[in-house]
C-alpha cells in the first residue's frame, strides 16, 4: 500500500502543471455586473482591482486605463464570487462499473482520474470544494496546492468515518474469503464501533491530513447494503467525534438520511447534515435552534432516481434504494427552505458527472428558492460552513476567486451553466475570449 501511495504521488506530480498567469501580479477586471453575495442584489458596472492573489479594490463604474497591471474585458460579462461546493467526490465519478472498478483499480488509477474531475469542476465555476470522502483527494489537495494541477481549492475529509457495516464501511459487498483474508476494518480504516473507537478514528483523520471529519450517520443508497435511511450511530458515538474534532479545530458533516440518524446527528451537535432524504418538521426544528446546516445534493438524488430506472446501472441491492431515497430529496429541499433551516450549496458530485455541479441552481429554483439565494448558498453560506472568512465574497481583502457569466442568472438562471472566465487566487484559468 505504501508503494502504491508513492506511486499515486508520482503520478499526479507527472501531470501537466497550472498556469501562473497574473498569480503574483496585477489584474483589473472590467464587469458589466458584479454580484453583491452579501446583500443577494445584482450590481453595474464595477472595476475589481486584483494584486498578489487578492482583490485590492472594487469600484462602481469603470475606471480610468492605468498601465499597472493586465485589463481584463468582462464588460458583457456577469462577475460573481467563484462559487464553493460543499459535497464532491473527486476520486470517482458512477458508472455502471463502478462497483467492480473497487477491485481492479489502485490508487494510481484514481489519482489521475480525479486530476481530470478536479479541472472539470474548476472550469464550471467551483473554486473550492469540500470533498466529503475519499483517500486520493488529500493528495490531489496537496498537487494543486503546489500548482502541479489545476483545480480548485480543495477542503478534504479523507476516509469518511463509518459503522460496522455501515454505509462508508469499505468492506461491504466483501465475500467470506476476502473478508477473513483482509480482517474487520478498524477506526484507522474509518470504521467504529465504541466511543473510544470514536476518538481513534478522529485522530487518524488528522494524522493522514485532512480539513474536516465525514461520518455516515444513516445508511446511504449507493453502498452494498440493503438499508438506506437507518440510524448507524448512537447519540454518544457521534458526540465523541464531534468532541475530538473540536479539539483538532475540525467541523463535522454528517451523512444522513433517514430521520433517527439525523436527530441524533444534530443532537450530538455536527456542522452539517447532507442529503436530509426523510427530514421532518422535528428534525427541522432541531436544525434551527441549533443553526445546523443543510447540504441537499438535489442533483444526486435525482441523478440516481432516473438511473435506477436503466436496468444494469446499479446492483440490485442498490437499485430500490435509489429509486426510494433519490426522488425525495428536491421536495425535501422545498420544504425545508420553506421551514427557514440554513441552507448551504452541494451536488455530490461522483455521483453525478463532475462539471455538471452548477445545474444544483437550477434545481434548488425549480424548488422555490429564488435565484439571488441559491447563489448566496454557494458563496457567503458555504464560507460560513467552512469556517473562512475570506471567500466567498467580491470585496477588498478576500481570496481573488472570480467568474463570469455570459448573462445574468438572477434573470435567467440557466446562466450559471455558461462560466465563460474562472480565477482563483488571482490565476486566470479561463479566459471569456476563449473558444
Amino acid at each position: 500500500m505504501h508503494r502504491l501511495l508513492i506511486a499515486t504521488l508520482v503520478a499526479v506530480a507527472a501531470l501537466p502543471c497550472a498556469p501562473a498567469a497574473n498569480a503574483a501580479g496585477v489584474a483589473i477586471l472590467d464587469c458589466g455586473k458584479l454580484f453583491d453575495s452579501r446583500s443577494g442584489r445584482m450590481l453595474g458596472p464595477h472595476t475589481v482591482t486584483v494584486r498578489e492573489g487578492r482583490i485590492e479594490s472594487v469600484v462602481p463604474g469603470r475606471a480610468a486605463h492605468t498601465s499597472d497591471g493586465d485589463r481584463i474585458n468582462l464588460q458583457s460579462h456577469t462577475c460573481l464570487p467563484g462559487w464553493t461546493d460543499l459535497h464532491v467526490h473527486l476520486g470517482s465519478q458512477s458508472s455502471p462499473q463502478s462497483y467492480a472498478e473497487g477491485f481492479r483499480l489502485d490508487p494510481v488509477d484514481h489519482a489521475f482520474r480525479a486530476a481530470g474531475y478536479a479541472e472539470e469542476t474548476l472550469l464550471a465555476g467551483f473554486t473550492s470544494v469540500r470533498d466529503l470522502g475519499g483517500e486520493v483527494t488529500p493528495h490531489l489537495r496537496d498537487a494543486i496546492n503546489q500548482g502541479l494541477v489545476k483545480g480548485p481549492r480543495i477542503f478534504a475529509a479523507g476516509k469518511s468515518i463509518a459503522t460496522t457495516g455501515g454505509h462508508a464501511d469499505p468492506s461491504n459487498g466483501w465475500n467470506s474469503m476476502l473478508s477473513h483474508l483482509m480482517g474487520p476494518p478498524g477506526p484507522t480504516e474509518g470504521v467504529i464501533n465504541s466511543i473510544e473507537d470514536a476518538r481513534q478514528a478522529v485522530r487518524q483523520r488528522y494524522k493522514e491530513g485532512s480539513d474536516v471529519i465525514k461520518i455516515t450517520a444513516t445508511g446511504g443508497v449507493l453502498s452494498y447494503a440493503r438499508s438506506g435511511d437507518a440510524p448507524q450511530f448512537t447519540v454518544d458515538e457521534i458526540r465523541s467525534v464531534v468532541e475530538t474534532a473540536h479539539d483538532y479545530g475540525y467541523r463535522v458533516a454528517a451523512h444522513a438520511h433517514g430521520e433517527e440518524g439525523m436527530r441524533r446527528a444534530v443532537e450530538a451537535g455536527v456542522t452539517s447534515i447532507e442529503h436530509g432524504t426523510h427530514m421532518s418538521d422535528e428534525v427541522m426544528q432541531l436544525m434551527r435552534e441549533r443553526g445546523t446546516w443543510y447540504v441537499p445534493t438535489i442533483h444526486a438524488g435525482r441523478f440516481v432516481a432516473d438511473k435506477a430506472r436503466e436496468d444494469g446501472y446499479f446492483p440490485e441491492i442498490v437499485r430500490p434504494k435509489a429509486a426510494a431515497i433519490g426522488a425525495k430529496i428536491q421536495d425535501t429541499f422545498a420544504r425545508a427552505y420553506r421551514a427557514g433551516v440554513p441552507i448551504a450549496f452541494g451536488t455530490d458530485m461522483g455521483v453525478g458527472p463532475h462539471g455538471d455541479n452548477a445545474r444544483e441552481f437550477i434545481y434548488m429554483v425549480e424548488a422555490g428558492m429564488p435565484a439571488a439565494e441559491a447563489l448566496q448558498t454557494a458563496t457567503i453560506h458555504a464560507a460560513e460552513v467552512l469556517g473562512v472568512d475570506d471567500q466567498g465574497r467580491i470585496a477588498p481583502g478576500m481570496r481573488a476567486d472570480i467568474i463570469a457569466l455570459a448573462a445574468d442568472p438572477l434573470e435567467t438562471i440557466e446562466a450559471v451553466m455558461d462560466v465563460r472566465f474562472v480565477m482563483k487566487d488571482g490565476t486566470v484559468f479561463k479566459h471569456a475570449d476563449a473558444p
